[in-house]
């Protein structure tokens, strides 16, 4: 078991991206017109020139040998939401019997995986496996364990997008497309390239390896199907932000330098709010690298993890009764001269490039809420969303105190002043005066304003960033592109401007809401605003055929509606094979460990009962407890049958996914629930030495 010391020092600008095919690399490695053209395809989206990837190959071939590399790799992004790789050796025999190490520029480019035995939502069949990768240059190679990865595309053998990365970089160009137009309109002429950038905030737990090996429901699905709860918990907020145990302190002090020498700039990292909870935070870069980068980032926690006799939790509600993991994504839109499109400056109400950023943004979110909400659900973010900081499932905006005071100055004829923070004195001189920003933040809201970047805090710990971003992008080049059209035709552009600003501010408005999402009153004043509220995820993934959505994608060349439908069937898909693994593991741990566990020790309080009857005492505790767990007992008996029955009957409905998704809902998972209701009342009465698994006190409070 390695155990770093977190206060062994750090050559932290040696190590920096070590392992990672960069810029500095690049120029050091490739003759300088070759660089000069594999920059312009990476800066400008200009197209890849064949030779200038044979010489870039044969370049990160040396480079990575020298970092110990024998194999490559073509590291995509399939359906699953993890990450795939297929490892190929450099090397090539010789007809006199030794070998060179070799790699070409077809290689880079090329890869050519299985397709069929991904998720392919029916666009692959097994019969039909080819399928292609493509070299995605705007992301640089690295090594990791001893392989040179190359970050591709992931694309069928009829050219169909079968990953995560392909919609996000389409999106990408679609967003910089209409971001440009209303760049030029202002009369910007010198910006080549608007990103959309992202700093993903990553939260996850931390367990005893020992007792997660002892809990089945946590190696077969990630969470606890079952668990009491516990005496304490977070109520008293004592683990967010508190000080670090040493084990958790040598984790981080690897996972940060593991991260570093893969280029991913971790940055902060702090318990959560749930005991056993915490989170990394890097600093943001261009959206596909930081989806990149998150992919590294959970795969690394996961590694390092284990190296110090830990598992890393990614689920999004591991434990019952306290917070759930999520991933707050801050998006925002940079341009390549270093203008962060949504920055509101010193006077946001005089800025009308800031204006008309920020309303293209609340129009979006108003007019396409369904679709970003399907882009954040998952079956485990069913459990999550709504309560312990995570968002519910109502989307809306918050903008704070600030940019809302301006849109009502805007709507009551014109805003001519912006509130500013003012400074706060804490009343002794022995502490400083501090500026106060200017709008408080609100940490129920799914998607915030923050400064200069919007926070969708709904993502899922477990879930790959790229969909929530390549949503984001294609709703905000729409916006952007109906601006334009209106803008680019007016006579007068700045009143044309202040019209557009106007009625977006008065149609869209409703999905402006500052105060607490959590309140029973908003769930009312949402849907009076005629908000959706797609509660979970098989109500949500019905967004994804809506014909405003598939025109939508298909316009902005982002997904095409036989791609769009295909991920439709892939997220039913997804629903139901994880309540029917969830579902069955309950039945196996009800059946081989519960079931018997409360058997033995209802004959050892018989035994118990008999034995002091026999000796003319009272027996009445003795009595009163088992006739409870015998009760308890028939309960879980009748609702175990009840569970096995309803698995049953919902693999039964194989034919038809929605319909089977609905039963997987209604059925299975709710009779999971009452299960699970059964067991933890049990555990809470079956003596600790009987009872089968480790309960929340030791997986919480044991590391």
């Amino acid at each position: 078991m390695s155990h770093s010391n977190p206060c062994e020092p750090i050559d932290l600008v040696s190590i920096y991206g070590s392992e990672v095919f960069n810029d500095q690399v690049m120029r050091q490695t490739l003759p300088k017109e070759i660089y000069k053209s594999l920059k312009q395809t990476i800066e400008e989206g200009l197209t890849l020139d064949a030779q200038v990837a044979e010489v870039v190959a044969g370049a990160m071939k040396d480079w990575a040998i020298n970092r110990g590399a024998t194999h490559f790799t073509h590291w995509f992004q399939p359906m699953t939401g993890i990450t795939a790789e297929k490892h190929d050796s450099f090397i090539s025999p010789t007809p006199d019997g030794r070998m060179i190490m070799e790699f070409s520029g077809k290689e880079l480019i090329k890869g050519e995986p299985d397709a069929s035995s991904f998720p392919s939502g029916g666009l692959r069949a097994t019969f039909e496996a080819r399928g292609y990768t493509a070299w995605d240059c705007t992301s640089p190679a690295f090594v990791k364990d001893g392989t040179l990865c190359i970050p591709t595309a992931f694309a069928s053998y009829t050219g169909e997008a079968l990953d995560k990365k392909t919609p996000l970089l389409r999106s990408m160009d679609a967003l910089n497309t209409q971001a440009l137009r209303i760049l030029r309109v202002l009369g910007n002429t010198t910006t080549r390239r608007v990103t959309t950038t992202v700093g993903p905030e990553q939260e996850y737990f931390l367990i005893d390896k020992k007792l997660f090996d002892q809990r089945q429901d946590l190696i077969l699905t990630g969470r606890t199907l079952f668990g009491a709860k516990p005496p304490k918990g977070q109520e008293l907020e004592d683990h967010y932000f508190g000080q670090l145990k040493s084990r958790i302190a040598a984790f981080m002090s690897e996972l940060d330098t593991e991260l570093w020498k893969l280029g991913v700039a971790a940055k902060t990292k702090h318990n959560e709010v749930a005991p056993g909870q915490h989170e990394l935070a890097p600093i943001f870069t261009t959206s596909n690298i930081a989806t990149d980068h998150n992919q590294l980032t959970m795969e690394t926690m996961r590694k390092v993890a284990l190296r110090h006799g830990l598992v890393c939790l990614l689920h999004e509600k591991p434990f019952a009764g306290i917070n759930g993991s999520g991933k707050h994504n801050n998006w925002s839109m940079s341009t390549n001269d270093g203008q962060n499109l949504l920055e509101p400056g010193k006077d946001p109400h005089d800025n009308v490039q800031f204006l008309i950023f920020l309303s293209a943004v609340i129009k979006a979110v108003d007019e396409y809420a369904d679709l970003l909400r399907v882009s954040a659900a998952s079956p485990g973010n069913d459990h999550r969303l709504g309560a312990n900081e995570a968002p519910p499932a109502i989307i809306s905006v918050f903008l704070g105190a600030q940019l809302t005071d301006i849109l009502a100055q805007i709507e009551a004829g014109g805003a001519t002043s912006s509130k500013s923070g003012g400074m706060m004195h804490l009343g002794t001189s022995s502490l400083p005066s501090l500026s106060k920003d200017s709008t408080d933040r609100n940490r129920t809201s799914p998607f915030a304003f923050t400064g200069n970047k919007f926070e969708f805090r709904m993502v899922g710990s477990m879930q790959s960033i790229a969909q929530a971003n390549f949503v984001l992008n294609t709703i905000v080049a729409e916006s952007l592109s109906q601006i334009a059209d209106r803008l680019e035709k007016a006579a007068n552009v700045q009143k044309e401007i202040g019209v557009v600003v106007l009625e977006i501010i008065k149609k869209h408005g409703r999905v402006i809401f500052n105060g607490n999402n959590y309140a029973e009153a908003w769930v009312t004043e949402a849907e009076k605003r005629g908000l959706p509220n797609l509660s979970n995820m098989v109500d949500a993934i019905g967004a994804i055929r809506a014909e405003k959505n598939l025109a939508l994608m298909e316009k902005h060349g982002v997904l095409s509606r036989v791609e769009m439908e295909s991920r439709s069937e892939i997220q039913y898909e997804i629903y139901n094979k994880t309540i029917n693994i969830e579902g069955s593991t309950m039945v196996e741990m009800a059946k081989r460990q519960i079931l018997p566990a409360v058997i033995s020790y209802k004959a050892h309080l018989a035994a118990s009962i008999s034995s002091v009857l026999g000796i003319g005492g009272n027996a009445d505790v003795e009595k009163d407890l088992f006739n409870r767990i015998s009760g308890l007992a028939q309960s879980f008996s009748a609702n175990l049958a009840k569970l096995e029955q309803a698995l049953q009957s919902t693999a039964d409905l194989h034919g038809n996914s929605k319909t089977q998704a609905v039963a997987y809902r209604d059925l299975v998972f709710k009779g999971m629930g009452e299960l699970r209701k059964d067991a933890d009342a049990l555990e809470t009465l079956v003596s600790a030495e009987y009872w089968p698994m480790p309960t929340y006190s030791k997986l919480l409070f044991s590391v």
